[in-house]
């Protein structure tokens, strides 16, 4: 990888290969050279010269974009407020139900869930934010073997769910064929992968504000997981039949019960995801974007406060752009988890072809579900630059999909995965310990082990959320570098030639550039 042939490829592309890079090799923050043209214009290859404020980059127009998407999702998040608080204040007005971290069980009701789950939970979210900070440590220390350890591990998950859905052996015996045989074709993409995740971790370190989004944004997420568990526990309480809260009134029902979780999971899910979006676009817009169009910050062309700018513009005027996204994929997720229930029941009831049937639905929206996460991240970027509407963002997004070809795109795919599957390992971890738990606290409303499935569920989501916020701020750099190969690839030919070098070597059409959008 690092021996290029300088003659061959600089011939055809114009451009001079750099040594570079090698195994344990970290992009530098800012390359030496010479000094950039005054500001706010930059000189690029054969004298190219651009403002970075191009197109209204960075400038968008004072206008609150999507209005209707911003209207529902603060009435849904006002509704969720609401619900909580009639919830809660019933909840306290019988005086909790007892119960306290460990204990021998004979405290509380054996009807709902007690104090028992609530420190439990609240030690699952502690836990989540643990593990997620130490993978994301542990990737930037052993990245490459990481890449390979997840795609290894990839492979085994699917094996493993194949021999348990034996109502859809077939399709997930294909789906693990075709992963050992993608494994092969991703090994050798793994250096770029790698050498970008390290650039945009390097340019993490110089800009402090994109730590500070990124634990923002977790601590929001975790707080809001605590107060989801508050409510679902205290909507549990106080409606559940038979339960001292619920009394003699007849407001009480199951269906009641069900029917304000699934409005509490609805709510929780969409106001995650926006959380996660606004800091994607605030990094995007802000530090990651800036390195990127004006340098690195120590050459006093990047704009002052960019983390703030972009993030007044995110939580504001885009705001409703990103709820807009973010709903479509909420509303998936919940499709999902439903037919995720549906298969369940079937397979319990003894109907495999039911359960076939569902799994296959189940299947199918996912995939759509991660092809519209992947998409909106790059839509969320444009809105992040140019503070364009959701359709108009996304419509230019497919553009850049289109003219630079989704192949270009793997490596971040790659990356993608990598961060996701960390997810999955800190939810996994969390719903363990929430099993543990229940099984040697034995709290007196389990004692049939009737809620152990919906608490190893929440703790599960806490984890998976918690530690997902987080990696989308390293997401977001590698993203915003594909955006912005994809409309003005000279400026990384500046900005990271060793980084560009290996880009062009192995995607030509990639430096090429894109018609404008």
């Amino acid at each position: 990888m690092a021996n290029w042939n300088d003659d061959q490829w600089g011939a055809q592309q114009g451009y001079k290969t750099i040594p570079g890079p090698n195994p344990g090799y970290s992009q530098p923050y800012a390359e030496t050279g010479n000094p950039p043209a005054p500001y706010p214009y930059q000189t690029y290859d054969q004298g190219d010269t651009k403002s970075p404020y191009e197109g209204g980059r960075f400038q968008p127009k004072k206008r609150v974009n999507d209005p209707i998407f911003l209207i529902l999702f603060i009435l849904q998040l006002l509704g969720f407020a609401a619900l909580s608080g009639i919830a809660v204040n019933g909840w306290i007005k019988v005086g909790g139900l007892g119960g306290g971290i460990g204990g021998d069980g004979e405290t509380g009701s054996s009807v709902t869930l007690n104090w028992h789950t609530v420190y439990l939970l609240l030690l699952v979210t502690a836990a989540g934010l643990l593990l997620s900070i130490a993978y994301l440590m542990m990737v930037r220390a052993f990245t490459r073997v990481i890449m390979h350890i997840t795609l290894v591990l990839a492979i085994a998950a699917n094996m493993y769910v194949t021999i348990l859905s034996l109502p859809a052996a077939v399709i997930f015996t294909i789906i693990a064929v075709f992963s050992v045989l993608a494994y092969f074709g991703f090994r050798s993409r793994i250096p770029l992968a790698s050498l970008l995740l390290q650039v945009v971790m390097d340019i993490s370190k110089h800009h402090l504000s994109t730590y500070f989004v990124a634990f923002s944004a977790l601590l929001l997420q975790a707080a809001l997981s605590v107060w989801f568990v508050f409510t679902s526990i205290a909507i549990y309480t106080t409606w559940t039949p038979g339960n001292p809260g619920c009394g003699t009134t007849s407001s009480c029902s199951s269906g009641k019960v069900t029917g304000l979780l699934f409005y509490s999971v609805f709510s929780y899910l969409w106001t995650s995801q926006v959380i996660g979006n606004v800091a994607l676009a605030t990094l995007a817009g802000g530090p990651y974007g800036c390195w990127y169009y004006f340098g690195p910050r120590d050459l006093g062309q990047m704009p002052k406060h960019p983390t703030l700018s972009a993030f007044a513009r995110a939580s504001t005027l885009s705001l409703g752009s990103i709820a807009f996204g973010s709903l479509i994929v909420t509303i998936l997720e919940l499709i999902r988890l439903i037919l995720n229930a549906a298969r369940n029941n079937a397979s319990q009831e003894g109907s495999p072809i039911e359960a076939c049937l569902a799994c296959c639905a189940e299947l199918f929206v996912g995939c759509i579900e991660s092809l519209v996460q992947y998409f909106n991240r790059y839509a969320y970027i444009e809105i992040a630059l140019y503070g364009k509407p959701y359709l108009q963002a996304a419509k230019d997004t497919f553009n850049i999909f289109r003219d630079r070809g989704i192949d270009a795109l793997v490596n971040d795919s790659l990356v993608g995965t990598t961060l996701m599957f960390g997810a999955y390992v800190v939810g996994l971890l969390c719903s363990l310990f929430a099993y543990l738990y229940l099984r040697f606290t034995h709290p007196s409303y389990n004692a049939q082990g009737q809620y152990t499935a919906p608490v190893v569920l929440f703790a599960f989501l806490i984890g998976l959320q918690c530690s997902l916020t987080l990696s989308s701020a390293i997401e977001a750099g590698v993203s915003t570098i594909f955006v912005g190969l994809g409309q003005d690839p000279q400026v990384l030919a500046v900005r990271a030639p060793p980084l560009f070098a290996m880009i062009a070597e192995r995607y030509p059409r990639v430096v090429q550039g894109v018609p404008r959008v």
